[in-house]
């Protein structure tokens, strides 16, 4: 069989994710600078490889203040590491139109296995005759296990920012000939 290319279209994909201030409200953010790559050798996607990265310093929450704080040392250090980066290990069918998406996660020259839960939507020719795929990707990470390590606490003892970090990324890809 041969091998079928994809690559992410930037202007129709969005990196999200979201994590909890002060455990009462949610900050959003996205990565606005990313790269992504699909192989596969069928056309549900199953077993399909998946390389992922994002430019750090793209970071925004529409904050500038917390932006900044984001780039420092106490979260990405963006001097030192620009990109984060994903490889899949593992693209599982798991339904009709459900996948498991496992990989290592580079943050901070820190790998972690992670796993993701992806839903595709389908496949679309657009008005220019490019074949498009869309995926809703969804997971959680530990952003101390990357050494996001930046924490507070309230005066009355509570947490700042959460642990936890959740990903929502809407993703199409366009196939390459």
């Amino acid at each position: 069989m041969s091998i079928t290319k994809w690559s992410i279209d930037p202007s129709h994909s969005e990196i999200d994710f979201k994590v909890k201030h002060l455990m009462i409200s949610t900050v959003s953010g996205k990565f606005t600078n990313f790269t992504a790559s699909v192989e596969t050798d069928n056309d549900d996607f199953n077993k399909a490889k998946v390389n992922f990265s994002a430019e750090t310093d793209s970071i925004t929450t529409g904050s500038d203040q917390r932006d900044g704080h984001l780039k420092s040392d106490d979260f990405f250090n963006v001097e030192q590491y620009p990109k984060l980066t994903f490889v899949s290990t593992g693209f599982d069918k798991k339904g009709d139109k459900g996948y498991t998406l496992t990989g290592d996660l580079t943050i901070r020259d820190i790998t972690k296995s992670i796993v993701l839960d992806v839903e595709f939507n389908g496949l679309m020719t657009d008005p220019y005759g490019q074949q498009k795929a869309g995926f809703e990707v969804n997971g959680k990470i530990n952003r101390k296990d990357f050494n996001l390590k930046w924490s507070a606490t309230t005066e009355a003892g509570g947490i700042v920012v959460s642990d936890e970090v959740k990903i929502a990324c809407n993703v199409q890809m366009t196939k390459q000939v």
